[in-house]
């Protein structure tokens, strides 16, 4: 048996995922089919008991969070916990709670279950929790892995394509060493424990064919001081409404590899020209005029989806906080633009290389990167 074919053999469709899931089974979910990866032991909220818990803390080893959703959040009355969801690569973490009653310590398999079915079921609200405790929620953010690919986004979007409460319980597994499994160790405890493993790209690609979270709503021709004559496209995010801009020059329809800017927008760099390590403050500038110079290419502008998000901004560098929440996994906005435009193989304009997960979902290959002409830049 070769290489894929082994892989095809470990790794179960979304619908085999999907049947596992609503019949209370645990599951591994990991980044992609290929590269490097951690992955999560998983269940959904609404069939987690003792038995799973006392399962991740006996063998996956890692820390043991309820992912939910937005809603089920403002319901609950958890606001993010800013510092920890402005690290790099976090998701959106809020204050530890745990069952107001029907608990001893709170920390035993059989408290930890009790407070994630109160915290997860629609009967219960605000008054049946406290905090702190000993449950820590994590927030998906509105469109899913559409949005932002992370394990977070994945087992909520699992529990409501399963039609269960639009909750998961989510613990990182970790090897005999205590770091993170990798690749071959997730496939060896999928087989050891008969447990299936699904992929945030194929979760991706199953809900790509089922929904879409974009829509255009204007267009326009401009002349600019960079680069002469753009094509410009507004795009609307219909999970969480904000509006993104595509800059288009020339013929995107060939089959050569389109070189392509992929830009989170902030007004302190990009408008006000603060100066950050990694940032020129020039980028979209400097993207347009090498796009001109090629005669074809895409830059895609996106927006932070939050009304407050400069006030937001401000607050964090008041308090001496200079981290960005725009992250490698909050791409999928950008990602299905690309898909819109037809564009499939791209030349990505930026100084770091970085891993992308769940690209393939989307149908997107890089055939390459090209660095700025001057300065230096940390985003993709």
């Amino acid at each position: 048996m070769n290489a894929e074919a082994k892989d095809q053999q470990a790794i179960s469709s979304i619908d085999r995922l999907l049947e596992q899931a609503r019949a209370g089974e645990m599951f591994i979910l990991m980044d992609d089919r290929e590269g490097e990866t951690t992955g999560d032991l998983c269940i959904l909220a609404e069939h987690c008991d003792d038995v799973a818990i006392n399962a991740m803390l006996k063998h996956a080893r890692g820390l043991i969070c309820l992912a939910i959703d937005k809603e089920r959040a403002t319901t609950l009355g958890l606001n993010y916990s800013e510092r920890i969801f402005d690290a790099p690569r976090q998701s959106a973490v809020t204050i530890s709670i745990e069952a107001r009653a029907g608990i001893t310590s709170g920390v035993s398999a059989r408290d930890r279950a009790h407070s994630i079915k109160i915290a997860a079921n629609p009967d219960y609200g605000t008054s049946d929790i406290v905090s702190p405790g000993h449950l820590f929620p994590l927030i998906a953010v509105e469109g899913g892995t559409l949005v932002r690919a992370g394990r977070t986004e994945a087992v909520v979007d699992l529990a409501k394509a399963a039609g269960n409460w639009p909750a998961g319980v989510i613990c990182q597994i970790m090897n005999e060493e205590g770091s993170l499994a990798d690749r071959a160790f997730l496939e060896a405890f999928a087989k050891t424990h008969q447990i299936g493993i699904g992929t945030i790209a194929d979760l991706i690609a199953w809900k790509r064919r089922r929904q879409s979270i974009i829509k255009r709503s204007g267009e326009i021709m401009f002349n600019s001081s960079n680069g002469g004559n753009w094509r410009m496209l507004v795009y609307v995010n219909t999970a969480s409404y904000a509006e993104h801009v595509a800059l288009i020059k020339g013929d995107l329809s060939s089959p050569e590899p389109v070189l392509v800017r992929m830009h989170a927008i902030n007004i302190m760099t990009d408008v006000l020209g603060e100066q950050l390590s990694g940032r020129t403050g020039n980028e979209i500038q400097l993207a347009m005029q090498m796009i001109a110079n090629e005669g074809r290419g895409l830059i895609v502008m996106l927006r932070e989806p939050s009304p407050t998000t400069i006030s937001d901004l401000v607050q964090r560098k008041a308090a001496g906080d200079g981290t960005s929440r725009n992250e490698i996994r909050n791409y999928g906005v950008g990602a299905q633009i690309l898909n819109d435009l037809g564009v499939n193989h791209m030349i990505l304009l930026s100084n770091v290389k970085r891993s992308i997960v769940g690209l393939d979902g989307y149908g997107l290959t890089i055939a390459g990167y090209r660095e700025f002409d001057e300065g230096n830049d940390d985003h993709v």
